[in-house]
């Protein structure tokens, strides 16, 4: 298996056959990452790809799930996609599901039939990096999108039968935003109505613009405690209606909160109420990582 540079995958594709379609990120301008400067964007010629599935075909006696890199994956045609689906499907008969990742605007591109034609051949979930709720928040990390186009792509991905997973990252506004970022992102989960949800914690790589803004005391990182209080608004401002897995708990962040909203709401909101009087139950800060 051919690989360029790093290769980045949700934290649910660990066990996951991962084949670079396309190799960096299309917008790649987001301040707080810094994933994929070792690359320009490209995309990788078909055949190269189809010679990878051939290859792990011949060596790995089976594979349950794929996943498509890099980070646009999902800007490929249609025709392109379809064609290293059926391949999948040709090779691997026994996989499951093939994940990819997408931006707002892959998926605002594609018709209603164009992603429905992607859920019949093997896509079954559509990872979506939303970061944030509040336009300001969008803006000053330089997302590429407002809130409404995110909220109306994770929608297209639903509508379609694909599951939709996005993520949202704890400490993104800083001290000044936090309540801004907390509220607004929980109203946008609730239009959204999403699959899944993934919480992150700001975890800063020198690499990346944001970095900067901190060393020179623009923008200011939450505490631990502060981080606890943004997520427990972020929670009180969802009102999702259809079953919706929740996670936080990625290594970056301090305390791992897990359940299916709206089921579980309630049982996260006093886990978190008992980390307030508890701080031995934050991760601490020399265990925390990307």
């Amino acid at each position: 298996m051919r690989y360029s540079g790093s290769v980045y995958r949700p934290p649910s594709e660990a066990n996951s056959l991962i084949v670079q379609v396309t190799l960096g990120c299309a917008h790649n301008q987001c301040t707080f990452c810094s994933m994929y400067k070792d690359k320009r964007f490209s995309i990788r010629p078909v055949e190269e790809v189809l010679k990878d599935l051939r290859w792990a075909k011949d060596h790995y006696r089976s594979v349950e799930k794929i996943f498509l890199a890099d980070g646009d994956a999902l800007v490929l045609p249609n025709k392109t996609l379809v064609r290293i689906l059926d391949e999948i499907k040709t090779l691997f008969p026994e996989c499951s599901r093939v994940g990819i990742y997408g931006s707002p605007q892959d998926v605002l591109r594609k018709t209603p039939e164009e992603l429905k034609e992607l859920l019949d051949k093997g896509i079954g979930i559509i990872y979506i990096g939303a970061e944030s709720g509040s336009d300001k928040v969008l803006k000053d990390i330089k997302k590429g999108a407002t809130a409404a186009e995110l909220i109306e792509a994770v929608q297209k991905i639903e509508a379609s039968g694909i599951k939709a997973s996005v993520t949202f990252i704890s400490g993104i506004a800083g001290k000044d935003g936090w309540k801004e970022h907390a509220t607004e992102t929980g109203k946008m989960i609730s239009k959204m109505q999403p699959s899944y949800i993934g919480l992150l914690t700001l975890m800063i790589d020198p690499a990346a613009e944001i970095y900067h803004d901190i060393k020179a005391g623009k923008f200011e990182l939450l505490s631990a405690y502060e981080v606890l209080m943004e997520t427990k608004l972020m929670l009180e401002n969802i009102d999702v209606t259809k079953r919706c897995t929740f996670r936080s708990n990625h290594a970056s962040n301090y305390l791992s909160l897990a359940g299916d909203l709206p089921r579980d709401k309630e049982k996260m909101l006093k886990q978190i109420q008992e980390a307030e009087k508890n701080s031995k139950m934050l991760k601490d800060e020399r265990f925390r990582m990307l």
